[in-house]
């Protein structure tokens, strides 16, 4: 009796190794082609001046502790000064 067990159990063990080259070949990474690169957002002071009517403008507030030279970060719901920390809400 163990040697039809063993013969049943090497038989299942065929048909599951026959089984499964079957189902694993699948396309690895297909190449898609390239992405296109995302453009960067302008750092440095064209993100804090703009030029109007022959005049410079600024488009950020200035903190009102640290005083010119700190301009604040710009948040959606509040604009915060990142030297000092002090915060100003904008009016909805």
């Amino acid at each position: 009796m163990s040697e039809k067990k063993e013969k049943e159990k090497t038989s299942e063990k065929e048909e599951a190794e026959k089984a499964a080259p079957e189902e694993a070949p699948k396309e690895s990474k297909a190449k898609k082609g390239k992405r296109e690169k995302r453009k960067r957002e302008e750092k440095g002071v064209f993100t804090r001046y703009k030029v109007e009517n022959g005049k410079v403008v600024r488009l950020r507030p200035i903190c009102e502790r640290c005083g010119p030279g700190y301009f604040m970060a710009d948040h959606g719901d509040r604009y915060s000064c990142g030297h000092c920390g002090f915060t100003r809400y904008k009016q909805t």
